[in-house]
């Protein structure tokens, strides 16, 4: 599974790209605390199955997140906008994008992914597949595979779809098991777990030192 460091790398590289001219250590602060914020629901595990991966990692906080930052901003006496000006409101919709594809993106993609729309629906659904061209079957997806079933007729629709709370668990430092074990417990903190996750965290870290040493252009005076 993508770990903190590799969420709080790919947070950076949006920072980088998406911040601009607005781009500070603030601005990073507040984008790293948005990025590991999801990991919270590890210790909401200890008295909640399958609250890892669950309470703080659906795609129902983005879009709720998304509507009350677009309603908020749009409003004449918007407070946001009123107290930060246009750095409140570009940080927040980088926060936003941050939160839905550097974090909740890659682990939807990871072991048993996520609730995706928790509490509407309790059930974990992973990104998995492939898409290429063919040059015998042409373009090619298998991320959502529909279907007639031969007896009965009926479409059904695989699109990754897993367990629910009650029977999915996703090994955290918190809670490496879902049952308790006797004995010492092996908690691991992993940085990078396999080479892509190293990949990504060595690529945020040039980043954010490619941005540090860029001079800013002179204003030309006409």
């Amino acid at each position: 599974m993508p770990t903190s460091v590799v969420h709080a790398a790919v947070a950076f590289l949006l920072a980088v790209g998406l911040l601009g001219r607005f781009y500070d250590r603030r601005a990073l602060a507040v984008v790293l605390a948005v990025v590991l914020f999801p990991e919270l629901d590890a210790a909401v595990g200890l008295v909640m199955d399958g609250a890892h991966r669950t309470v703080f990692h659906t795609l129902s906080t983005s879009v709720v997140a998304a509507g009350v930052v677009y309603w908020e901003t749009n409003r004449k006496e918007s407070w946001l906008r009123g107290r930060w000006g246009a750095y409140g409101v570009r940080l927040a919709w980088v926060a936003v994008f941050v939160h839905t594809f550097a974090h909740l993106g890659l682990d939807w993609a990871h072991l048993s992914g996520i609730n995706i729309v928790w509490p509407l629906v309790d059930q974990f659904v992973t990104l998995e597949g492939e898409l290429y061209l063919s040059s015998t079957e042409g373009v090619v997806q298998t991320f959502v595979d529909i279907a007639i079933d031969p007896e009965t007729g009926q479409q059904t629709v695989d699109a990754g779809q897993g367990g629910t709370t009650a029977n999915t668990h996703v090994s955290t430092p918190v809670q490496p098991s879902k049952d308790p074990q006797p004995g010492p417990v092996d908690r691991r903190f992993p940085i990078a777990v396999g080479g892509w996750q190293l990949y990504f965290l060595l690529t945020g870290a040039f980043a954010l030192l490619g941005r540090k040493l860029q001079s800013t252009p002179a204003v030309e005076e006409n």
